[in-house]
């Protein structure tokens, strides 16, 4: 099909947006709300949707793609008790700990981005954000291919997959952290770093706290006021079924050596 042939890009204002932020979840469920709520939206039975995050415990979350070995410190993150998960996006590994990032998720119908290359859909969805970033005296800004920069460092990246005919887009900014145990528990660019040493590996990222000095959960407000003036946004909430589905897709598969293993 040609490009005169398709359909038109949909809008945001297109879609009935709606918000779950619910109670903390351990990090395998998170794993497979992710999935669950992608293939709800793209099958048209759940509405188009942003779901901010709240962990129970915290982990280290890698790439679909990324090697086991090559990303996680297994003795720091048994000595640190850290869970480790494997998503069903690509990018990088993440570190989190509760209160300590703000992750969100989008879903969406595939609609939102038809025509457009996985680097432009980055940072069209994140745009909102930057916006919020900048009314918190933030000057923010896309680093290609999924980093969310500033002049102080980066804040957080960006990770999506395509499923069926849903884009689950997400994303981890650095509220505070722990950059000693963060070393510990990642094998972070300790090669590419090696000419600098690894504090430069802890001066990478710098957290939305010391940027904005404002408490966590009011950065999430100003950029849930954000994304509601831009293409609105209505409570809503994970319905029995697709939390079922959930804990089932949890035990079954996140939380398998299996599956964090696949690539060892």
């Amino acid at each position: 099909m040609s490009t005169a042939q398709q359909p038109p890009r949909a809008d945001w204002r297109d879609f009935d947006w709606q918000l779950i932020h619910e109670g903390p979840e351990q990090p395998a469920m998170h794993m497979a709300l992710d999935a669950v709520l992608a293939d709800e939206v793209g099958a048209g039975r759940h509405p188009p949707t942003l779901r901010i995050w709240e962990w129970a415990a915290p982990a280290v979350v890698i790439g679909r793609f990324q090697s086991l070995q090559n990303e996680v410190e297994p003795t720091g993150a048994q000595r640190h008790g850290i869970t480790v998960v494997r998503r069903v996006s690509g990018g990088g590994a993440m570190f989190v700990e509760p209160g300590n990032t703000i992750t969100y998720s989008i879903y969406a119908p595939d609609a939102l981005v038809r025509g457009m290359s996985f680097q432009e859909s980055y940072a069209y969805l994140d745009d909102w954000v930057l916006e919020a970033l900048g009314e918190l005296g933030i000057r923010a800004w896309y680093q290609p291919l999924n980093d969310i920069a500033s002049d102080a460092g980066k804040i957080g990246g960006a990770a999506q997959a395509r499923r069926g005919r849903a884009v689950l887009h997400h994303v981890t900014m650095s509220y505070d952290i722990d950059a000693d145990k963060m070393t510990e528990v990642l094998r972070i660019g300790k090669e590419k770093l090696s000419d600098k040493g690894i504090a430069s590996a802890k001066k990478r990222v710098d957290p939305l706290r010391s940027q904005t000095g404002m408490p966590r959960d009011e950065i999430i407000a100003r950029m849930l006021d954000v994304f509601r003036r831009r293409y609105g946004l209505t409570p809503g909430a994970l319905r029995d079924t697709e939390r079922e589905q959930a804990r089932e897709q949890a035990d079954a598969k996140f939380s398998t050596p299996e599956w964090t293993a696949q690539v060892p």
